[in-house]
């Protein structure tokens, strides 16, 4: 047996770790002296540690490790290399984030040794004023979280694309998210997921066509906001004003972009002069 100390120092995890751990469940001393309190570990949760430390280092959260060594009996090889494989897609997701930033920051470091103002970017996103069709739309309208955001997409375009799959229906277009609500609460904003379809079904509706400010994002969807300010800037200079909820299109699978920036999004204010 080993005292805490020791499978501390093996290990190179700190008892006040070690002791948390055991808190959550995660490793537990195989042993506990009942008069004392010391806490000692089997040599055989060496391994064990060991993995957990792995799994760490491979930036698994303290739950996902947790999960995985429950079904640590039945764990195959084949359900191990997928989550390691769903980890491996997540880091790769963020290292092509940070890329894009540090080539953003690049960029800004650049035109202020140029003297150029660092948000001069504004002035090149483009604004076209555009006549949009009318569309019927297979949609599901939801309030949203900023918290249920990132599975959201993913969650209900998944369910719209299975009713078209099962009752055979016809794309239109690419997905497309409305935004109703009037202002932004963290807490939750009314949104409307869209798929364009040609046969009017339970589920549909009509979006009607109209008279549209468009601007067209390449890059991440971080970078909305600034789409989002220069549309309102146009709308005001030009002397028009919305009469409806903006909606975004999304013209490319985000998870089929190998880059960000061939990740393309349409964004449309509908509009009308003053």
């Amino acid at each position: 047996m080993l005292s805490i100390g020791e499978f501390s120092k093996i290990c190179e995890v700190s008892t006040k770790t070690l002791r948390y751990y055991d808190e959550i469940g995660l490793i537990n001393p195989d042993e506990i002296n009942p008069e004392n309190g010391y806490r000692y570990y089997s040599i055989r949760q060496l391994k064990k540690m060991l993995f957990i430390n792995r799994l760490k280092s491979y930036h698994f959260s303290l739950e996902e490790i947790k999960a995985v060594l429950e079904w640590e009996e039945d764990l195959s090889e084949e359900m191990l290399s997928a989550a390691l494989h769903r980890k491996r897609r997540e880091i790769e997701e963020k290292l092509n984030a940070f890329e894009y930033t540090i080539q953003q920051m690049s960029n800004d470091i650049l035109n202020l040794e140029k003297g150029t103002p660092i948000m001069s970017y504004l002035d090149m996103i483009e604004v076209q004023l555009v006549e949009t069709q009318p569309m019927n739309i297979l949609y599901m309208r939801q309030m949203m979280s900023s918290d249920d955001y990132a599975q959201g997409y993913g969650k209900y375009f998944s369910k719209l694309y299975k009713k078209i799959a099962t009752e055979k229906l016809t794309l239109f277009g690419t997905p497309m998210t409305i935004y109703h609500s009037p202002e932004y609460n963290p807490a939750g904003n009314d949104t409307e997921f869209a798929i364009p379809i040609e046969e009017t079904v339970k589920g549909t509706r009509d979006l009607p066509g109209g008279l549209c400010a468009k601007s067209v994002l390449k890059g991440l969807y971080s970078e909305l906001t600034s789409v989002y300010a220069k549309l309102r800037e146009w709308v005001e200079d030009e002397g028009y004003e919305l009469v409806n909820s903006p909606y975004e299109v999304y013209v490319t699978n985000p998870n089929q972009a190998t880059v960000p920036e061939n990740v393309v999004t349409e964004v449309y204010f509908p509009v009308k002069k003053k």
